[in-house]
């Protein structure tokens, strides 16, 4: 069985060119957040960390149910290696490896994540991107250790940059590793690649919330 794997995803945007909240946008029948923990969840992730921003009560209230810890990011003017900074900050110390997933890419399957999971485990020192037809796509699975040095420099690529050597391309079919969801037409994109991914099922037994 592969070791303890915590995830962070990163609900925090202000969803400005898409106009709306992201975050709360159906895929088809749930809020895209409530199916990034889904999937999440799906995949035997053991920690799931949500950041949400300043206004973030509306995306909080969606995942109410599900057994994540949510944070909130104060700083309106944050970016992302910010809320990466307060998501490291809420996890527990059980485990040594964590995605940083995005609800910009809502339709990534659970297998994708057990397989990055599994060759994470094979290759402990490696940061391990999906790579769909040749273009790099998302979560990132990091070692804990190099994402921690988020502290003091200033973004996610930086940390895999000063760490290229270790960067591992795992191949994927998935194409949800690269369909982002940043403007309308993209939502609209991904609602029409729903009927040929796979939908998150067989959560794991009910948890408890907790919230900080």
């Amino acid at each position: 069985m592969p070791p303890p794997v915590s995830a962070m995803l990163l609900a925090a945007g202000q969803s400005r060119r898409m106009g709306r909240c992201k975050q709360l946008l159906p895929l088809p029948d749930r809020p895209a957040v409530v199916r990034c923990v889904e999937t999440l969840l799906a995949a035997g992730v053991d920690e799931v960390v949500v950041v949400i921003g300043p206004e973030g009560d509306a995306v909080a209230q969606a995942i109410a149910d599900l057994p994540v810890t949510v944070v909130r990011n104060e700083d309106p003017a944050s970016d992302m290696a910010g809320s990466v900074r307060v998501g490291l900050a809420a996890l527990g110390r059980g485990t040594e490896s964590l995605f940083v997933c995005l609800c910009d890419h809502p339709l990534v399957s659970p297998p994708t994540l057990a397989a990055m999971r599994r060759h994470g485990a094979e290759r402990p020192e490696a940061i391990v991107i999906p790579c769909h037809r040749g273009r790099k796509g998302h979560p990132t699975l990091f070692p804990r250790a190099l994402l921690e040095e988020i502290a003091s420099l200033p973004t996610l690529r930086e940390v895999i940059g000063r760490h290229c050597e270790k960067v591992s391309l795992l191949e994927t079919e998935d194409e949800g590793t690269v369909l982002d969801m940043d403007t309308w037409e993209d939502y609209q994109r991904l609602l029409g690649r729903l009927h040929t991914l796979p939908v998150p099922v067989t959560l794991p037994p009910d948890g408890l919330r907790k919230e900080e």
